[in-house]
């Protein structure tokens, strides 16, 4: 499970540096960006339902700090 979270968070880093990129080159004048930032905003919302998801099966454990 560590490994498919890393995953998602290198997806998200890189769309939001594709956001960037994108911002930079177009000035503005595509959709290209939003498109770039909506996509990093469904996989930060997946990455949540699916670590909830994974908790409630069991698959993840909390391991609390004390």
């Amino acid at each position: 499970m560590k490994i498919f979270v890393a995953i998602a968070f290198i997806l998200i880093i890189g769309s939001l540096g594709s956001a960037l990129f994108y911002l930079m080159r177009d000035r503005g004048r595509s959709n290209r960006t939003v498109h770039a930032l909506a996509l990093r905003v469904g996989l930060s919302i997946a990455l949540f339902i699916a670590i909830l998801v994974l908790h409630h099966f069991g698959y993840i454990q909390p391991t609390g700090i004390r």
